[in-house]
């Protein structure tokens, strides 16, 4: 039963980072999340007088925000990756390509915005680890459903009678689906390492790869990828594979990020930075992609410039302009 001496605003409002988490992992877009958790929460704060407490609240919760995530799925395109639509590009083009709608792009999301405070390393290495891009990525192969078995099994930790009785399903027919859900996810996502602070190695590779950006010395940004790293564009739809294309493409295309500033932000359980661009007008620097950094056995294994910044740059807490 909830605390009755809290007003319900605030009981319910506790709820709203892991939350956004949840609906995060469903549909694969922070500003989606955040619109789906609103509705959850104005529809709890209408329908409480019903609330019989014959479950927790929380639990009470997660079955509103299930059903307005599955709804929204209903008539959604599922959202991918540049490298889930197409073969990789030629660092050699002279255009990526058009736009396309943010609705078919996994999205950044803040660390903040989706995950707790917990005071356990272990605890903290594990949340993050559940909101890595290639995890969420591929999390929407699988059928809404599924995706909430998984989601309230693996990540959330809930029983299987617990996701049966939210899902309206039989226990064997929530372990059939985690099953096939687990098969699906080891075979679409790429296991990539969350930010750690303590990690002097990171830290390190970290520093050296500020450097080179900012010096735009691609011989040095160059020694920090594997040999197959990636570099995608969203909402671009052009991507790149290997060393060569991608320095093909930062000294051709890409140039015009010489000159660049990073200042460093986390998305996603990863390490990311805001570039900000030398400005047009020459005083200082302004926003031109927020970069989410994928590492792997010390190497950068990925590097996904997201180029929305006028809608992810306020969502990051980030200034609009950088002075000189």
């Amino acid at each position: 039963m909830s605390d009755v001496a809290t007003p319900i605003e605030t009981q319910l409002e506790t709820f709203r980072p892991e939350l956004t988490g949840y609906c995060y992992r469903m549909l694969g877009s922070a500003f989606e999340a955040e619109d789906a958790v609103q509705d959850t929460l104005v529809r709890a704060w209408k329908s409480y007088e019903t609330f019989e407490g014959r479950a927790a609240l929380r639990s009470w919760l997660y079955r509103i925000a299930t059903n307005v995530c599955l709804t929204m799925l209903g008539s959604a395109q599922r959202r991918a990756r540049p490298m889930d639509l197409a073969p990789a590009g030629s660092g050699h083009a002279t255009h990526p390509g058009e736009p396309r709608p943010d609705e078919i792009w996994v999205g950044p999301v803040p660390d903040g915005r989706v995950l707790a405070a917990v005071a356990d390393p272990a605890q903290v290495v594990a949340d993050r680890e559940s909101i890595r891009l290639a995890f969420v990525a591929a999390l929407q192969h699988l059928p809404p459903k599924q995706r909430a078995v998984l989601i309230l099994r693996e990540v959330l930790a809930w029983s299987a009678q617990e996701v049966a009785d939210l899902l309206e399903l039989s226990v064997p027919s929530v372990n059939s689906a985690l099953q096939r859900a687990r098969a699906t996810i080891a075979a679409t996502d790429k296991t990539t390492q969350v930010l750690e602070p303590g990690d002097e190695e990171q830290k390190k590779l970290l520093a050296r790869y500020v450097q080179a950006f900012e010096a735009y010395d691609l011989t040095a940004l160059t020694a920090l990828l594997h040999e197959d790293a990636t570099l995608s564009m969203p909402p671009l739809p052009l991507w790149l594979r290997g060393h060569d294309d991608i320095t093909a493409w930062m000294s051709g295309t890409g140039a015009g990020c010489e000159g660049s500033r990073l200042l460093p932000v986390v998305a996603n359980g990863l390490p990311a930075f805001a570039q900000y661009r030398v400005a047009v007008d020459g005083d200082g620097h302004t926003p031109w992609a927020l970069i989410v950094l994928e590492i792997s056995d010390g190497l950068i294994a990925g590097v996904n410039n997201f180029l929305d910044t006028e809608h992810l740059f306020p969502l990051f807490g980030l200034p609009d302009r950088l002075p000189a």
